[in-house]
């Protein structure tokens, strides 16, 4: 019979815990956030929703790295602006080829 695993032993918090020891919900976060600038959003939005469910799973999976609210905020955020910029850049290539001027 195999002896029970140690349990795994908490870190000790950074900032509080404002700052989740979580890599991919905090790469879903800043790249959720950075992508509401123009055309950088339709490839940090993608990022962003990858990375913000990597985020959750390793939540789920390593319950002591937090980081779920910073994942979700890459999801939402990610998917939102994401979809508008490439919205818009649909509509600006649109314009463009449409435009009389060429």
């Amino acid at each position: 019979m195999n002896p029970a695993p140690p349990p795994q032993q908490q870190p000790p918090e950074i900032l509080g815990g404002l700052i989740p020891r979580n890599g991919p919900a905090l790469v879903a976060y800043y790249c959720g956030i950075f992508s509401f600038i123009p055309c950088l959003g339709v490839i940090l939005g993608p990022v962003a929703f990858v990375f913000g469910i990597l985020g959750l799973k390793t939540e789920k999976r390593e319950p002591f790295r937090k980081g779920g609210v910073h994942s979700w905020i890459g999801i939402i955020c990610g998917g939102l602006f994401g979809v508008i910029n490439l919205a818009g850049l649909v509509v600006w290539l649109v314009a463009l080829a449409a435009s009389p001027h060429r």
